[in-house]
């Protein structure tokens, strides 16, 4: 194991992050001067002294039959805000995006809407009716929709309400408070278009109103195109059956579109003339204007992006030198195509590269690495879709919006990095 001489270091490494590992690899248990320079002068013991973990042997393969994350990392949970709901019954938790990379969400770990609580359905007590304008109107077992030809898609749903806290100023401090209202799966199911082939729709039938067997019914309109297009009845998530938390045994995935769309243990397809005006769809889920007004079937969720680290719940703990500063962007409008970032509250802009691109209404992870000397940094990121589309200030969406509304906030996030490595959420002026 070589020594490296400080002068020797800077001209290995500089601004190196090839050079900052190796040396950083030395040293694992000495001191750190700065945040790039190790001293590799005393053994570590973690690495020449025999460890517990290394001297006896461990769990079969049956001690964990499904399995679940090592107790080290227990803290990567859903979690809620109390005071927001009445009760949590009818309430939401928040996906812990900040602790995860990638972009595929583990379901155990995928954001929670209830609005009468999950209920426990089983398969065998499961039917689904297309009824309406149909020439044959039709019951499904479970049984029966598992003869169909199934699709495998990965798509992201993301509550209407994401955000909707930060409407009037920074409120929530974390990435998982202010942007968890989304998950990204892999969802496995049958294109709503070949059952409803198999009803007949008839020509008058121009929108489908879906209906969830829980208590709420949670019944929302979706124009005929749409359901005849992209939207899947699925029963799977990730390769395994859907969570009762995620409406087991089926449910529907409109891909882009608001997640109170996404009725969970879905009872009823009714085909209909014009949609059904019911309550998550005009008292709900409308977006209130500054002049009184309401904008209804606001379905898409436009382009949007956070970064998830540096972020208020993962705080720079390493010092100034190298660092990863990545984040998640979507569109439910079309895949995401770039994605900035600044440094300095938007005033310059650099290109992040896009580690995982996600397709068409899915995830994309993106990193833009950097050396930070331990200066306050106001980090942001801004994304642009396939079509155009480009994430807007939080000034330029309440230009148009107001302060009133609730959903659809797409708003660019801010997060303050101060000297000592803590990020809080704050907003700059544009």
């Amino acid at each position: 194991m070589t020594d490296t001489s400080d002068d020797d270091q800077q001209q290995t490494t500089g601004t190196s992050r090839r050079g900052f590992l190796r040396t950083a690899g030395l040293a694992a248990g000495g001191a750190v001067v700065g945040a790039a320079t190790a001293n590799a002068q005393e053994a570590d013991p973690l690495i020449t002294e025999m460890q517990d973990w290394a001297s006896a042997t461990g769990e079969g393969v049956d001690a964990a039959p499904y399995g679940m994350p090592i107790r080290f990392e227990t803290d990567t949970v859903r979690r809620t805000v109390p005071w927001l709901t009445a009760d949590p019954i009818s309430s939401i938790n928040f996906t812990p995006i900040h602790a995860l990379d990638g972009t595929i969400t583990p379901q155990g770990c995928a954001f929670e809407r209830h609005h009468s609580g999950a209920i426990e359905l089983s398969k065998s007590d499961y039917r689904l009716m297309i009824t309406g304008l149909v020439d044959r109107p039709l019951v499904f077992t479970y049984d029966d929709l598992m003869r169909f030809p199934r699709e495998n898609h990965v798509y992201f749903c993301e509550c209407a309400a994401n955000s909707g806290m930060e409407w009037a100023g920074a409120q929530l401090n974390g990435a998982q408070f202010t942007h968890g209202m989304i998950h990204n799966m892999e969802y496995t199911g049958i294109p709503l278009r070949v059952l409803l082939e198999e009803a007949g729709v008839q020509p008058e039938g121009q929108w489908v109103f879906v209906e969830g067997a829980d208590a709420s019914s949670n019944g929302r309109s979706i124009p005929l195109e749409k359901a005849m297009d992209d939207v899947l009845v699925a029963f799977a998530a990730n390769g395994e059956a859907l969570r009762k938390e995620h409406g087991y045994p089926v449910r529907l995935v409109v891909p882009g579109w608001e997640g109170n769309m996404w009725v969970k243990w879905i009872r009823r397809i009714g085909v209909n003339h014009s949609a059904v005006e019911a309550r998550e769809e005009t008292s709900k889920y409308t977006d209130l204007m500054p002049d009184g007004r309401a904008r209804k079937w606001t379905w898409e969720m436009d382009a949007k992006s956070v970064i998830t680290s540096p972020s208020p719940q993962m705080p720079i703990t390493h010092g100034a030198g190298p660092l990863v500063i990545t984040g998640l962007a979507w569109s439910g409008r079309g895949a995401i195509d770039r994605v900035d970032i600044s440094l300095d509250g938007g005033v310059n802009w650099q290109t992040a590269r896009l580690g995982t691109q996600g397709g068409k209404y899915a995830l994309s992870r993106f990193y833009l690495e950097i050396e930070w000397d331990g200066s306050p940094l106001l980090l942001q990121s801004r994304a642009m879709d396939d079509t155009g589309y480009v994430q807007p200030t939080k000034d330029e969406l309440r230009d148009i919006r107001g302060l009133n509304s609730v959903y659809h906030n797409n708003g660019i996030q801010t997060w303050a990095v101060y000297e000592n490595g803590a990020v809080e959420n704050v907003e700059v002026s544009t």
